[in-house]
C-alpha cells in the first residue's frame, strides 16, 4: 500500500514537471511569437523611405500604411534636425535610413534612428549647415500611400538660377557654400549678347514622381532626364545659343516653380520634355502641345493636361500653398501672344520629329498644361514616344534614338528661330 502511494506521488510530480515544460515551452513559443509578430508589423508599417538630394534642398520621404503623425526640433552645436514619429515602430525601413544619405548631400550629412521610446521611432539628422526643415502629410494617391515629407532648406537660400546658368545645377555641391551666397550678382557677371538665345529645358517629372512606366521598367523621368541632357549638350555646341536645365538629377521640382526658374533665366523658349502613356500598348507616335486658352482641343489632351498638373500631388507639394503667379496668369496681355508663337514653335519641332518617329497626331494639340503657363516665353510640352509601346519603348532606352529625339527638337527650335527672331531683352548669365 505505501509502496502503491508512493509510486502515485512520483507520477503526480513528473506530470506536474511535465506540464510546467508544456507551459513553458508555450509561453516561449508566443513571447517568440509576439516578437516575430511585431516585427512583422513594424516592416509593414513603414512601406519605404527614400532620399531625394537637390541642388537647393534634399527631402526625405517616408510612406507609410496610415497617417504618421510627429515632432520636430532643431539642436545646435553640432547641427541636428530631430523627427520622432509617433506610434510608428521601429522597422526594417526606417533602419536603412542613414545608408541613404549621399556622401556628397551638401544639407545632411549623416543620420540616426533608434526607438527613443515605447512607440517613438527618432530620426536624428546629422546636418552640414544651418537649415530651414519644411515638413508635409500627403495623402495617399496612385500607388503610394501615406507620406511624410520632410524638406530640409539652407537657412540662407542659394540663387539657384546663378546656379542654372553656370551649368552646375545637378551638382549636389552647388549648396555647399549657401550661407556665403547673397542674391546680388557676383562680379563676374555679364550680360549676354543679344544674338544669343536661351533655351529652357526641362526634364518631366521627378524624385518622388517616376512619369509613365513602360513594360519593361522603364521610368518617363529618367527617359526624359536623359534626353535633356542631350538636348542641352547641342545647343550649347550651338554658338548662338545657351541652355539651363530646370532638373539636372532624379528629384521633383513642382510645376510653378519650373515655370518661375524659366522666367528668373530670361528664357527665350521654354522645352518640357515627357514620355507618353496609354492604357493599351498599340499607341504609338509622338505629339506637341502648347497652351489653351480656351480649353482643350481634344478629350485625349485634357486627359494628358490633368495628368501632367497632377504631378505635384504625386512628386510632393503642398497644394494648400497659394500660387500668386498661376492664378495672374492669362490675365497679361501678352498671354495670346505668347500662346501664337508656342504654336508656331510646337509646329516646327512636332514636323522636325515626324522625320524619325511617327506622329501621334499630325498637328499640334492644346490643353492647360500648368507648366505652360508662362505668360511671356513661348512653351511646347513634347511628348516624344509612348513608352507603353514596346517598340517605342526600346527606342526611348536607346542612347542613339534619345539623342535623334533632341537633334530633333534643336533642328524645329533652329527653324522657328529663323522665321522668329527672339525679343530683345537683356539675359543675366555668367562666364
Amino acid at each position: 500500500m505505501l509502496a502503491t502511494v508512493a509510486n502515485l506521488k512520483k507520477v503526480a510530480q513528473a506530470s506536474a514537471v511535465s506540464i510546467s515544460r508544456r507551459l513553458c515551452h508555450a509561453a516561449l513559443a508566443g513571447l517568440l511569437l509576439s516578437g516575430i509578430v511585431e516585427s512583422a508589423s513594424a516592416d509593414t508599417w513603414v512601406a519605404a523611405v527614400r532620399v531625394w538630394p537637390a541642388p537647393d534642398y534634399t527631402r526625405v520621404t517616408i510612406e507609410s500604411q496610415k497617417e504618421i503623425n510627429y515632432k520636430i526640433f532643431s539642436l545646435n552645436n553640432p547641427e541636428r534636425l530631430v523627427v520622432d514619429l509617433l506610434d510608428t515602430p521601429l522597422g526594417t525601413h526606417i533602419k536603412q535610413l542613414p545608408s541613404r544619405i549621399a556622401p556628397d548631400d551638401s544639407y545632411v550629412s549623416g543620420a540616426r534612428v533608434g526607438q527613443y521610446k515605447p512607440g517613438v521611432t527618432r530620426i536624428v539628422f546629422d546636418l552640414a549647415q544651418k537649415v530651414n526643415p519644411r515638413i508635409l502629410k500627403l495623402k495617399p494617391i496612385r500607388e503610394y500611400g501615406h507620406r511624410l515629407v520632410v524638406d530640409i532648406y539652407p537657412s540662407v537660400p542659394i540663387d539657384p538660377i546663378l546656379a542654372l546658368l553656370k551649368g552646375d545645377a545637378g551638382s549636389k555641391n552647388a549648396g555647399q557654400n549657401a550661407g556665403n551666397r547673397t542674391q546680388a550678382p557676383p562680379a563676374s557677371a555679364v550680360f549676354v549678347p543679344k544674338d544669343i538665345v536661351t533655351i529652357a529645358i526641362d526634364a518631366g517629372h521627378g524624385g518622388e514622381d517616376p512619369g509613365a512606366i513602360g513594360r519593361r521598367g522603364t521610368y518617363e523621368k529618367d527617359v526624359t532626364l536623359a534626353i535633356a541632357r542631350k538636348l542641352k549638350a547641342l545647343v550649347d555646341a550651338d554658338p548662338k545659343m545657351r541652355a539651363v536645365m530646370i532638373r539636372d538629377g532624379d528629384y521633383y521640382i513642382k510645376l510653378s516653380k519650373r515655370v518661375k526658374t524659366a522666367r528668373d533665366a530670361r528664357a527665350d523658349l521654354f522645352v518640357s520634355i515627357h514620355a507618353d502613356a496609354f492604357r493599351k500598348s498599340h499607341a504609338r507616335g509622338s505629339s506637341v502641345y502648347a497652351l489653351s486658352e480656351r480649353g482643350a482641343t481634344s478629350a485625349a489632351a485634357r486627359l494628358l493636361a490633368a495628368k501632367e498638373n497632377e504631378a505635384d500631388l504625386i512628386g510632393g507639394v503642398n497644394i494648400d500653398v497659394e500660387d500668386a503667379m498661376l492664378k495672374q496668369v492669362l490675365i497679361d496681355m501678352t498671354q495670346t501672344n505668347t500662346i501664337n508663337e508656342s504654336l508656331k514653335l510646337a509646329k516646327n519641332v512636332l514636323g522636325e520629329l515626324g522625320t524619325i518617329n511617327k506622329l501621334h497626331k499630325p498637328h499640334v494639340e492644346q490643353a492647360g498644361f500648368a507648366v505652360l503657363k508662362a505668360p511671356d516665353i513661348p512653351s511646347i510640352l513634347v511628348e516624344t514616344a509612348f513608352l507603353t509601346n514596346p517598340q517605342e519603348e526600346r527606342k526611348l532606352r536607346n542612347s542613339k534614338y534619345q539623342r535623334k529625339f533632341a537633334q530633333s527638337i534643336l533642328e524645329g527650335i533652329r527653324k522657328y528661330f529663323a522665321d522668329n527672331p527672339p525679343l530683345v531683352r537683356g539675359k543675366l548669365a555668367l562666364q
